[in-house]
């Protein structure tokens, strides 16, 4: 059927003149329609940016992302990279984006394994226990996060001076300076223990790539495969002649000393995105559970099966089917809602974007560069949990 009657059963009363018939069918079709479309959302973006780079020249602002180069006059109160006064914007935005990124990767493994363990707890059929795993489901829920914050950071500033804390085990102190944990360094070899830990985590992965792309990645090739890294890793430990030193905090004048130390900032920010989003991740492992027919439930126990041998052998394999993209979306909001930390002075990226911004004036410039790495982050994780989903939904379990 050509295309002027398709046009006219679809809209039986239009006029039949065959100028109009034509023109409307040409507009309507592939590809004048589309293209006049892009071209007319190409010409409103040039006429905006004309528009912005018109006025950045007004006010005497130089377009362009120079300024990264310049001398950052601010200060950074934690970082995991060094900075002070005076080193480049472009650092100051590194550690700006390391601060996220920590704040972030711990956040999802924390609310993992609280999400996990709430979620499986809501379904016990103890009615107090799962009584009390509903109530601060639904309280979490639909408490503002931002409020969380609030509260969280409040209460860290509300905590006992270092003088007068009470350590917790003999070795966790909870102090209105940060939170003060016991930590494991090495001592003698070429690298640090992140260093240590990062290059043997990168030598499996990419055992574990060789084997999948081989085609001989199954349970046991894998375990193996990690197994190596793992033993090959305190060789070179061994051979190097580092040692493991484990650093306990203890009370010394007026702080206390050793160990690792949390600013209250970021343990704020930490507790309220954990505690936030293991509710969320709670309620996605319980339906996903559920959604697992009953009498899988009652074959295994016929089997003589426990609880815990039937959810972690036979449940939670099919469960990830439904746990998985709902979680990944868990993560990505996660990410983002890590943004919130501007509000309680935690210097994240947005922190330090925002800051550049208003020192140097290059506002557009800091939104994209802003957006962009969100972006990156983002896109990056989800095509991580995309790859795993994509496995677990062809197969169930790793073979």
């Amino acid at each position: 059927m050509s295309d002027r009657r398709v046009f006219h059963a679809i809209v039986p009363g239009a006029p039949r003149s065959g100028i109009l018939d034509k023109f409307r069918v040409w507009w309507g079709g592939w590809p004048f329609g589309q293209l006049a479309f892009l071209v007319a959302l190409a010409a409103l973006g040039a006429l905006f940016v004309a528009n912005v780079v018109e006025t950045m020249a007004r006010v005497g602002i130089l377009p362009g992302f120079g300024f990264l180069t310049g001398s950052a006059n601010f200060e950074i109160g934690e970082s995991a990279i060094a900075f002070r006064a005076g080193d480049t914007y472009l650092r100051a935005i590194l550690a700006g984006l390391l601060n996220t990124l920590k704040v972030s990767l711990l956040g999802c493994l924390l609310a993992t394994s609280c999400g996990v363990a709430i979620g499986i707890a809501g379904l016990s059929r103890n009615l107090l226990l799962s009584g009390l795993v509903r109530w601060f489901i639904e309280i979490t829920r639909n408490t503002p996060l931002l409020l969380q914050l609030f509260f969280w950071m409040s209460l860290a500033k509300a905590l006992p001076a270092p003088r007068q804390a009470s350590a917790l085990f003999g070795t966790v102190f909870l102090t209105s300076r940060g939170v003060y944990l016991p930590s494991l360094s090495l001592e003698g070899g070429p690298f640090g223990l992140l260093a240590t830990m990062a290059l043997a985590a990168a030598g499996g992965l990419a055992l574990i790539l060789l084997l999948r792309l081989s085609g001989r990645l199954t349970r046991r090739s894998g375990a193996l495969a990690t197994a190596f890294v793992f033993v090959a890793s305190l060789a070179f430990l061994v051979l190097s002649g580092a040692r493991p030193v484990a650093e306990v905090p203890a009370l010394s004048g007026f702080n206390i000393r050793g160990g690792l130390n949390l600013s209250p900032e970021f343990a704020a920010l930490l507790t309220g995105l954990v505690v936030k989003f293991s509710a969320l991740i709670a309620e996605i492992v319980r339906a996903g559970i559920q959604s697992v027919g009953g009498g899988q439930w009652e074959a295994a126990r016929a089997l003589g099966l426990h609880d815990g041998h039937i959810i972690r052998l036979i449940v939670l394999p099919q469960a990830l089917r439904v746990i998985t993209p709902l979680t990944t979306s868990s993560y990505l909001d996660l990410t983002k809602d890590s943004s919130l930390a501007v509000a309680i002075g935690f210097p994240d990226l947005v922190s330090i974007i925002n800051t550049t911004a208003n020192t140097t004036g290059q506002s557009m410039e800091a939104l994209i560069i802003l957006i962009g790495t969100f972006l990156v982050i983002n896109l990056s994780l989800s095509a991580l949990m995309n790859a795993y989903n994509n496995r677990v939904a062809l197969r169930g379990t790793v073979r």
